[in-house]
């Protein structure tokens, strides 16, 4: 089996990265290969799942074609600047040319160390690459922009961390690796033609209509802007919280990338905060939208002499730019709101009763994933959603001047109903369910937790009467009060 390679981003200077092959590990063993995924690749599962195959996924043999390279970048990570990172535990293969003509990058995390370790072993745990594995495949599933899971297997070797853990690789896809923090490798050493040249490529890659446009690389900012604007908003609409939303975490294609203490909120609140590094709280759920302009405004510096030649004048075109930021995503997270409680047109009014609800779920610790898909029910008049709330008459406050602005949009309850479940899931990777996946998977190398969760998860908007039990949320005694990164 070959795969059909074209390594763009290896042709690009060798000061953009460090080339070298992945380090082999002792006896790899196939955990899961994602045959749709595979597929869509034009690559064969059944191959990638023989020896062959999980060897190229290991580490262990390098597939003809593949130009192994670590890439370098740097970032600011929670506000502190750090002008070398890079890819310190994982190796890019290559890239192919999908199905449908999209160029995508396959990537193994945990193939040992590189240039960019930092005393690091280059290595990953088997818990967080079935939490990455299992939380992309659910954005993707999801609707959500996101890296993908391509496959995964344990190496036979030992991590160690807080303690001694099995080792696993994870094949990841992605449109590219191409960060925020890529751009300030560059620019913070005063490369000039380092960040022209990345920013000719990203262009090339993500947004080539902007090569047309009379302002090339004003119009790709504004398209970064609009794709990070675009993407929170769809990650808040779901409660998903990174958790790590550092400048090396933030890709120029407006794609989710890197999963490590990540979660999906159980009972709602605007700041809650699951990673266990984010001791501030700066990367809370409602922080994220300051957080990504945040994180713009840096790409926005590091383009600055491609704006204008005058200072000034590139610094006002950088700051119009970036203040599309505010109404693109206010506009997505109202839209989606509204479209979540039933509501298909935005109206005057509407927020104030959204922000009402939101606000009545907060004092009321309702979950918030069955708090919007109960919503669903309850037009169809199966009231069982009050009793998200721990004092259900909170709900009942609300829910007249909801049911009032509905009927200003007549439409027959099923349709109705129908609409708000294609934008309410039923299903997410509850982190009581992730970590019992983990634990099951680390302690007893039974799998099968896993592959039954993914299952579900792969139908998140659809009614799975057999599977009510991964949509409810934790017990008491279940509660993940934090998550941890897998470095």
């Amino acid at each position: 089996m070959s795969l059909a390679f074209d390594n763009s981003y290896a042709r690009l200077p060798q000061r953009f990265y460090a080339r070298l092959p992945p380090t082999p590990v002792s006896a790899p063993r196939l955990i899961r290969v994602n045959a749709p995924l595979a597929r869509q690749l034009g690559i064969d599962p059944d191959w990638l799942a023989s020896e062959e195959g999980v060897a190229v996924i290991a580490g262990n043999r390098v597939p003809d074609g593949a130009d192994p390279i670590a890439q370098a970048y740097a970032g600011h990570q929670f506000g502190g600047f750090t002008p070398q990172l890079g890819d310190g535990r994982a190796i890019l293969l290559g890239e192919v040319v999908d199905r449908d003509g999209v160029r995508r990058d396959i990537q193994l995390k945990g193939s040992g160390p590189t240039p960019f370790s930092r005393r690091g072993d280059g290595r990953a745990a088997l818990g967080p690459v079935l939490r990455e594995f299992i939380v992309s495949e659910a954005m993707a599933a999801l609707g959500i922009p996101t890296t993908r899971a391509l496959a995964a297997v344990t190496t036979g070797d030992w991590v160690f961390r807080e303690v001694a853990l099995p080792g696993a690789v994870l094949a990841r896809v992605a449109s590219s690796h191409i960060r925020v923090g890529t751009f300030q490798f560059f620019a913070a050493r005063g490369d000039a033609d380092g960040v022209k040249a990345l920013a000719d490529h990203a262009i090339a890659r993500h947004y080539p209509d902007a090569a047309a446009a009379a302002a090339p690389y004003r119009e790709f900012l504004a398209r970064v802007v609009a794709a990070q604007a675009d993407l929170i908003a769809r990650w808040m609409l779901v409660g998903f919280i990174h958790g790590v939303m550092n400048t090396d975490n933030t890709a120029i294609s407006g794609e989710t990338i890197d999963y490590g203490p990540c979660a999906f909120m159980d009972a709602f609140h605007p700041m809650q905060v699951y990673s266990s590094i984010d001791h501030g709280g700066r990367y809370a759920f409602g922080n994220q939208p300051r957080i990504a302009l945040w994180n713009l405004t840096r790409l926005a510096e590091c383009l600055l002499p491609l704006l204008a030649d005058d200072q000034d004048a590139a610094v006002a075109i950088a700051q119009e730019i970036l203040a599309g930021f505010a109404p693109r995503f206010d506009a997505a997270w109202r839209a989606g709101l509204g479209r979540k409680i039933g509501l298909q047109e935005v109206r005057d009014g509407d927020e104030a009763l959204i922000e009402d609800l939101l606000q009545r779920m907060a004092d009321n610790q309702a979950d918030f994933t069955l708090t919007f898909r109960g919503l669903a029910d309850a037009v169809a008049g199966d009231v069982a959603v009050r009793d998200r709330f721990a004092d259900p008459a909170a709900f009942d406050a609300w829910a007249p001047r909801w049911r009032e602005r509905l009927a200003a949009e007549p439409m027959a309850p099923s349709a109705r109903r129908d609409a708000m479940c294609a934008e309410n899931p039923a299903f997410i990777p509850r982190n009581h369910q992730v970590e019992r996946v983990i634990a099951a998977a680390v302690e007893r190398e039974d799998y099968a937790p896993f592959e039954a969760l993914m299952a579900v998860l792969a139908r998140p908007f659809d009614d799975q009467p057999g599977a009510a039990d991964y949509a409810k949320p934790p017990q008491a005694e279940e509660v993940v009060a934090q998550t941890f990164c897998g470095t």
